[in-house]
């Protein structure tokens, strides 16, 4: 069950997911991952490797390439603490929140990017509201 604001508008508080075990993923998709005993859920922005960098508009850049993010209400820079550019670490995932001003996701120190084996899976259906059943985009 969704708890919280940070994946608005794709997801909303109190909704019912579905996640599929799986380790492959790709920028764009919706993990679960644990994180201090709970379950968060954010978008995959990019993986080993990439670069990562975020202008004040929040517009966000993949290996100096702008992000199409059509699923985003509002764009922001968030809570960033770390140093732009940054280059996503071995074994790791760079994620963040659809709600980009209240998410609280790599862009934190305090949450950093998600190891493989943090990853709970990938979020694939949504059943609850049924005005919202069907597969998660």
């Amino acid at each position: 069950q969704v708890s919280g604001v940070s994946m608005e508008p794709t997801l909303e508080d109190e909704q019912i997911i579905l996640l599929e075990k799986t380790g492959k993923f790709k920028t764009g998709d919706l993990i679960g991952f644990y994180y201090q005993n709970k379950i968060l859920l954010k978008r995959v922005i990019g993986r080993a490797g990439d670069y990562i960098d975020i202008d004040e508009d929040g517009n966000v850049y993949v290996n100096d390439k702008q992000l199409d993010e059509p699923y985003l209400k509002d764009k922001a820079l968030g809570e960033c603490d770390i140093t732009l550019p940054y280059q996503v670490p071995d074994g790791k995932i760079f994620v963040m929140g659809d709600h980009r001003s209240v998410s609280v996701d790599s862009r934190s120190t305090s949450v950093g990017c998600v190891a493989q084996e943090q990853i709970v899976g990938k979020l694939v259906f949504c059943v609850w509201p049924f005005t919202n059943f069907g597969q998660i985009k």
